[in-house]
Parts: structure tokens; sequence; C-alpha cells
């Protein structure tokens, strides 16, 4: 079997972007008539949905806030989303640190203060994975908010970078997760230019690092 070359000569990668090109982004919102927010998002052939609902009354009235609205988030992947057909009886562990990373994540900049002893439901689902899935639904789950007309300080845009074969690069596809570089999910609040969300997977150097930022 063959190596797979993820840099040309021609500095091109697999899909024929360069380093720092990131893949066509189209979004749609208003897509539910039962949510209050709603938003498709699609970059390259990644595929996400998220839909708000609330405020709405607590429905655990254990941890109803007195002072806030509460956030919950769901993040998961159709089982028809990637190449494997796994029926999934539970919701797995990446799942689950991921919908807390999210939560956390829009808990910073939602004006909670403004709906006291509420809930705010944001549900995400891929519904085609090709890299990029987390930053997807973080970028569904701000339309999906600005649609349902829910206030925030900022609005929170994601992307994630690598690092492959010595080359930054932005927008990581599926195929490229897979080679063994280090993958870099970023949020960013707009507005003020600050980051909300830092993950890595691997670990990275300070000069693989600045690299990437720039």
């Amino acid at each position: 079997m063959s190596k797979i070359e993820y840099i040309s000569p021609e500095g091109l990668r697999v899909d024929g972007r360069r380093a720092s090109e990131i893949r066509k982004i189209k979004f749609k919102l208003n897509l539910f008539s039962r949510a209050d927010g709603s938003a498709y998002f699609e970059q390259g052939n990644t595929r996400v949905l998220a839909a708000v609902y609330g405020p709405r009354e607590v429905k655990n009235k254990s941890h109803m806030k007195n002072d806030r609205a509460i956030i919950n988030c769901e993040y998961s992947m159709a089982t028809f989303s990637t190449g494997e057909r796994k029926r999934q009886f539970k919701k797995d562990r990446k799942s689950t640190e991921i919908s807390v990373v999210i939560r956390q994540t829009f808990e910073s900049v939602i004006l909670t203060h403004l709906y006291p002893r509420t809930q705010i439901d944001i549900f995400m689902q891929v519904l085609q994975a090709d890299g990029g899935t987390r930053s997807a639904c973080i970028n569904a789950a701000t339309l999906a908010l600005i649609d349902a007309g829910i206030p925030m300080k900022d609005m929170v845009v994601s992307c994630a970078a690598g690092f492959i074969e010595g080359t930054p690069l932005a927008d990581l596809n599926y195929t490229e997760e897979g080679a063994g570089g280090c993958d870099v999910p970023v949020a960013l609040l707009a507005k003020q230019n600050r980051i909300s969300l830092l993950q890595m997977d691997s670990k990275l150097s300070l000069d693989q690092f600045d690299k990437m930022n720039n």
C-alpha cells in the first residue's frame, strides 16, 4: 500500500488546498419550526445541524439556578455520518466530553443572568463527518443561538489547525486527522479576538504552536 502524500512538492494538500486555506462554508438558519433557533452548517464535506430550545422551564428543579439560566449541550454523531456502521446504544465517552467542552464555551458568552431559573438546551448532530466536527458544531450552535435571539456578549467562531510533516495546516479533513499529527480545535470570540477554547490531543512544541498561530 503506497504512502499518502499529505503535502505535495507544490505545497498542495490531499484535497488541493493550500496549507492555510479552509474548506468552503455554507449555512442555513431557521430549519425547524418547533425549535426556538436552528442552523445547518457545512464545511467541506462535514455537515452538522444545531437546534436551540429555550429559555424554558427547568426540567430538573434540583439543577435550577436562581440568578441565571443553566446551559445544556448535547453533541452526537448520526450512525450514518462516517464509514463505520457501528450501532450506538449509549452516548460514547468522546461525545460526552465534547458536549461538556461546548457547554463550557457557551456558558462564558451567553448572557445567562437575563434568564434566571430557566434552561437553554443546545443539540448538535453530525450528519456527515470529514474532519473538524467539533468546530463545525460550535459554529452551528452559534448560528442557532443567533436565530433563537438569545443575547451573547460575543459570537463564538471555531476552526481546527494541525501539524503534519513539519507543515502547519488549517481546517484538517478526515484523512489529515488520521495522519498522526497534532489536531488543535480553537474557538475565538470574534469581536474581542480572544481564545475561548483550545484543545490539544497530542503534544506540540512551543515553536510548532507559534507556527500554527501565524
